[in-house]
């Protein structure tokens, strides 16, 4: 039988098509997507806790709700850890006003007597409003985690989602078996497990991660004088879950607050060389000790899926993306046709990016 040829461009604008039609699907989806895939994420990291629970004779829908009731648990003491310290932050914002005006009358006099000019901010500025910006921008932790999952509906999907995943973990493990029925059951049995053991690698060793960073940021801001430094360093430290974006983040609410009550003028800039020696140690040691290979994602596909996942989703997509590429990577490794793409997602041994490491 005689094999039709297709042209080059043709193939081309088939992929573009497809892609467009994929991204077209994840934004009209968003707000069922975004949960859906945060819960399967969450429900890897509980499904341990799940089965030993299980070995003990609990009953499976028992052992997946209690399961699902100590994150949620977790979660909440959180966050209520937050929202206590927020309400301090918000109350002191509100007597800054005469510092932010001290501060940019200080800029107005140094250009002008410097360099002659007058930039206008003799007699500060419009201090309610610079104050109303700042407290906008840390209201509260709920709000955060509502923009990062989407939607209120999300956020009670979400809990739903990962009580069923818990329940029929088994029955979706053995779709992905169907799924690839051309290739030995053993074998994508056994790729499932470790797909499953690589996503509870980085999520364990992500919180590990971002426990050390709290303790060291907390601990940076306090010898700094700095008040509220608990709300800083842990606010921080949980934005490091956004690769690249999320320790430069971090380190502008500290800094921006000492800027606006630290009487020292030399604190704001210590906390920005204090924060970059925290981040340099946690990329060149505690990532790569902790988190270790887990996802093997490179930097370039790192980096291009953090900008095209919070153009899509937002916040959510910049921190579901990455262990995503990571599932796609392994999924793509079961079959010959796609193996290609594996190798474009994975990080190589012998460049810029890893050869520090190697040696």
């Amino acid at each position: 039988m005689q094999k039709i040829q297709i042209p080059t461009f043709i193939r081309v604008l088939f992929v573009l098509l497809l892609i467009i039609t994929i991204v077209f699907i994840l934004i009209l989806g968003k707000k069922l997507l975004v949960p859906l895939m945060l819960a399967g994420l969450l429900s890897m990291l509980l499904t341990p806790m799940c089965e030993k629970l299980e070995k003990w004779k609990v009953p499976e829908t028992l052992s997946a709700f209690l399961s699902l009731l100590s994150g949620i648990v977790i979660v909440g003491a959180i966050i209520m850890l937050v929202i206590i310290q927020i309400k301090g932050v918000s109350q002191d914002l509100g007597n800054v006003g005469e510092r932010v005006d001290e501060f940019f009358s200080n800029i107005d006099h140094f250009f002008s007597t410097n360099l002659g000019m007058h930039i206008g901010l003799e007699n500060g500025i419009n201090k309610e409003q610079i104050v109303n910006v700042l407290q906008s921008g840390n209201q509260s932790m709920p709000q955060f985690l509502l923009s990062a999952i989407g939607s209120l509906t999300g956020l009670v999907l979400t809990p739903v989602f990962i009580f069923f995943m818990l329940i029929y973990r088994r029955h979706l493990a053995n779709f992905l078996v169907q799924l690839f029925a051309s290739r030995n059951q053993r074998e994508v049995k056994r790729e499932v497990l470790h797909i499953r053991k690589m996503v509870q690698g980085y999520i364990i060793g992500l919180l590990k991660v971002m426990a050390i960073l709290a303790v060291l940021n907390t601990g940076a801001l306090y010898v700094l004088g700095i008040k509220h430094a608990l709300f800083f360093g842990l606010f921080a430290a949980i934005l490091n879950i956004i690769p690249y974006l999320g320790p430069f983040l971090g380190a502008i609410l500290p800094f921006s607050y000492a800027m606006l009550t630290s009487e020292s003028s030399f604190s704001p800039f210590i906390i920005i060389i204090l924060f970059t020696i925290i981040q340099l140690v946690e990329s060149n040691f505690l990532t790569p000790k902790i988190v270790g290979s887990n996802v093997n994602l490179n930097a370039f596909i790192t980096l291009l899926g953090l900008l095209l996942g919070g153009a899509i989703w937002g916040i959510a997509g910049m921190i579901l993306i990455i262990p995503s590429l990571a599932i796609l990577r392994r999924i793509f490794e079961l079959s010959d046709s796609t193996r290609s793409f594996a190798f474009l997602l994975a990080e190589e041994k012998n460049n810029i990016f890893t050869k520090k490491k190697l040696r």
